[in-house]
């Protein structure tokens, strides 16, 4: 079984925010084992449920727990658990401990270091998308612009003038006299 906790939407097909998913033959269909699952918990989707009131953490054990990770981040979510752990006795020891954490300085500094390094992986890759995301966009437009100007290039060796070829292109009248220049 693997588990997988989220702080993104990865799976746009459902807004429950855990999946299951197990192994099944393509063709037949049937599963390959009751004992291998992969778990997804977006985190994400959960808070939004409970910011809409759609989730109930007095009655529901898991969303009360998986929350408690967005406790350190979010004061009103804490504070609901808090709540709770006034009368829930295995809430009320994991709040304790945190607050042991909390004040054992050398064990503050570790989970601090560990979550800016998560934090600062996360930007790491967030950087590699966008400049992906750029390059990808710089391709098509210079993709776009070659067109154009090999679509000229065509229409001026066919004869066509060079106002047409404008209109046509999207082209300058320069840029379009700049192409026949290099065809002679």
């Amino acid at each position: 079984m693997t588990i997988n906790i989220l702080d993104f939407d990865l799976i746009k097909e459902t807004d429950n925010y855990h999946s299951t998913f197990r192994l099944f033959e393509n063709e037949e269909k049937f599963l390959l084992t009751d004992v291998m699952e992969v778990h997804f918990v977006e985190m994400r989707k959960l808070v939004r449920l409970w910011e809409q009131r759609a989730v109930n953490l007095q009655k529901n054990e898991k969303e009360r727990w998986l929350l408690m990770l967005e406790a350190d981040d979010r004061g009103d979510i804490r504070r609901e658990l808090e709540a709770i752990a006034m009368k829930d006795p295995v809430m009320k020891k994991a709040f304790d401990q945190w607050e042991d954490l909390s004040r054992d300085d050398k064990k503050w500094v570790e989970y601090e270091t560990r979550k800016k390094a998560i934090q600062d992986e996360l930007s790491v890759a967030k950087e590699a998308e966008l400049r992906q995301m750029k390059a990808r966009e710089e391709g098509l437009a210079e993709g776009k612009a070659e067109g154009k100007a090999e679509t000229a290039r065509n229409l001026l060796t066919l004869g066509v003038d060079v106002d047409t070829i404008a209109k046509a292109t999207g082209l300058s009248l320069g840029e379009i006299e700049k192409l026949k220049q290099k065809l002679h």
